[in-house]
């Protein structure tokens, strides 16, 4: 199967609020207004993945100048930096029958590459306690529980230096 990995546009709105709501339950997923505001505010750290034509799965995040993710970034578009220091990353979104075959790790080293070409000092996110292990194999090193409250999820803070 071949992946192509592109840069959103506001033409596919309604494929990823489709796969948002498979991927997240509905207390954390992103909604479909918040991810169109997400495409109008930082496209250029949107990406997504596909395979014939079909979007499979996409990364997302906004710039900020902090190294942690607090809950109001994922409310208001205003609060992103565009030349910030720090990449975020809202989410990792994988459909189902297309999990375990590398495609997030493909996204997740195509955001940290975007990342590094930027400038930015390193890139950030929360996680659920079972996926830490997962981002540890980028490089990122976990920093605790964080103060987020998304969802109403136990979140942990995760830091890649770049």
């Amino acid at each position: 199967m071949e992946i192509s990995i592109r840069q959103v546009s506001i033409d596919d709105l309604d494929s990823i609020t489709k796969v948002e709501s498979v991927c997240f339950p509905i207390a954390e997923a992103a909604t479909r207004e918040s991810l169109e505001q997400r495409i109008n505010t930082f496209s250029r750290s949107f990406f997504l993945a596909e395979t014939d034509g079909k979007i499979i799965g996409f990364i997302n995040g906004c710039s900020i100048n902090g190294t942690v993710i607090y809950d109001e970034l994922y409310k208001d578009c205003r609060l992103h930096i565009p030349d910030g220091y720090y990449q975020t990353i809202f989410g990792l979104d994988v459909i189902s029958d297309y999990r375990n075959q590398g495609i997030a790790a493909q996204l997740m080293n195509y955001m940290i590459e975007a990342s590094k070409l930027s400038g930015r000092k390193g890139v950030i996110l929360t996680c659920k306690d079972k996926l830490i292990h997962y981002y540890t194999k980028f490089g990122f090193v976990n920093k605790g529980i964080s103060k987020s409250v998304h969802g109403g999820a136990e979140w942990y803070d995760m830091v890649l230096d770049l």
